[in-house]
């Protein structure tokens, strides 16, 4: 039997019109398509009705099937021949994976294809009105995950000294949970306390929100309102363009009584 292929797509931000044109092929050609938690299900309907879904959601304290299974459901359902999606939300190379996946599927002789999405950090903000480079204000940027591994395997710690000044504009991925250590380490490392920063959370969805403060505050602000995952949080000057270019209607944050923090 001729073995399958497996496609790793990203998804997009969650509005579901920004996914690629080929990632939709690909939806479109699954025997078998294993979403993430963050992919928006209209996506789903694009598979063929016998399609085989598998949901393997991670929260950030729980995953529905460990990195390890996941690996290997792909080779499994590729070594009977069939076409299999690992459809992911943002793209696939940015904190999704990807690497581990396709290194797999490579050790095991299976095919496969990266199909590229749209990350959340570019869309969420941009969606926000905050624009991440700007010829007055920022001529670069960075990605970071904020977020520890539940595996037990071995991740590089930030290296807050380098990171704190030397790039204009801090995105980072799964923080929300670990806001004050990032407020900590950017304020002991020289990043200006006016610094503005926002989070945006839902990126590109009618439920999306966002809440602005600095540097120096924003940790308060965060608990003040209660701002839970999943969020992207970006720290720069870039934030106060929102005021002139903010163009998503989004959702208004609620009005919370302030708390002791």
């Amino acid at each position: 039997m001729k073995n399958g292929k497996v496609y790793l797509v990203g998804a997009g931000p969650g509005d579901p019109d920004l996914i690629t044109l080929k990632g939709i092929k690909a939806i479109q050609k699954a025997d078998v398509i294993v979403y993430d938690r963050l992919v928006n299900k209209e996506l789903l309907e694009y598979a063929k009705p016998l399609t085989e879904l598998i949901y393997c959601g991670k929260m950030p304290d729980r995953h529905t099937i460990p990195q390890p299974e996941i690996n290997a459901i792909l080779v499994k359902h590729a070594l009977k021949g069939k076409t299999v999606v690992r459809l992911k939300g943002g793209d696939p190379s940015i904190f999704g994976r990807v690497g581990e996946e396709a290194e797999h599927c490579a050790e095991n002789g299976v095919s496969f294809e990266i199909v590229p999405g749209i990350t959340s950090g570019i869309a969420a903000t941009t969606y926000a009105g905050i624009p991440l480079t700007h010829r007055d204000f920022s001529s670069s940027c960075a990605f970071i995950t904020a977020h520890k591994r539940t595996d037990g395997g071995k991740k590089k710690d930030i290296q807050w000294d380098k990171l704190a000044t030397s790039v204009d504009t801090l995105v980072f991925y799964m923080g929300v949970g670990n806001m004050d250590l990032i407020q900590e380490q950017l304020l002991l490392h020289g990043r200006d306390p006016s610094t503005p920063v926002a989070l945006v959370r839902w990126g590109t969805t009618s439920e999306q929100e966002t809440l602005v403060g600095k540097l120096e505050n924003i940790t308060c602000e965060v608990k003040r309102n209660r701002f839970k995952s999943p969020a992207i949080i970006v720290v720069g000057e870039v934030v106060g363009l929102r005021e002139k270019i903010a163009w998503f209607k989004e959702k208004e944050l609620a009005s919370m009584d302030v708390v002791e923090v």
